[in-house]
């Protein structure tokens, strides 16, 4: 059974490398605002998951071409904080006016995950789940918030932090699943395999000593 992440995601590609299991990548490339905007009014979790359901299913067809036998995960991430959903950046200046709110305060990281299991070329199972993660923030000086800008780390991440990188600095504490806030839930991940009929365990690299 191979296992395939639906995501460029360098933080999941690293969770999941740690946690014994070497993912082929594929990128989804889908059109997270079209997506989300097809939807009526989901709720944070129903939106995070149908995000995640988009891109396990945008690269289902090229998958099964490849591997007969597989499972497919995707992934999305935002953080609810203020009763706003806060996902990517983007740009510097979003995520100053993001980080000035976020300061001192407390939020929600929302993970929705999705997976397509796929036997014989054809899709057979899928199933789909979300996890919340309590994130309590620091208050960084101006400063700091600029110098961490300045990295481009927050740019390209739900909720503009990081908990295993530098925006770790900057974070006071979580309530939770930590694997679930840097991009992947092992916990929420192993339920839905075996939803699908997978164990993780069989999917664990292999000593080939």
């Amino acid at each position: 059974m191979h296992f395939v992440l639906a995501s460029a995601s360098p933080a999941r590609l690293g969770i999941l490398r740690a946690a014994g299991i070497d993912p082929s990548v594929v990128v989804s490339g889908v059109d997270e605002d079209a997506v989300a905007a097809g939807l009526t009014d989901p709720s944070p979790s129903e939106l995070v998951t149908a995000l995640a359901l988009a891109k396990a299913e945008a690269v289902l067809d090229n998958v099964a071409g490849i591997h007969t036998d597989a499972v497919i995960v995707g992934c999305d991430s935002m953080l609810s904080i203020g009763g706003e959903m806060l996902g990517k950046p983007g740009t510097p200046e979003i995520a100053r006016a993001r980080w000035a709110d976020m300061a001192g305060r407390t939020g929600e990281l929302l993970t929705g995950h999705a997976i397509i299991r796929v036997d014989g070329g054809v899709r057979s199972k899928e199933t789909s789940g979300s996890q919340t993660t309590v994130v309590r923030f620091a208050d960084p000086t101006p400063a700091e918030i600029d110098a961490y800008i300045a990295t481009g780390e927050p740019l390209a991440v739900a909720g503009s932090f990081t908990l295993d990188g530098l925006g770790g600095w900057f974070v006071e504490g979580i309530d939770g699943d930590p694997s679930s806030v840097i991009g992947i839930s092992l916990p929420l991940t192993r339920r839905l395999l075996a939803d699908v009929g997978v164990s993780v365990v069989d999917l664990w690299r292999r000593s080939t000593s």
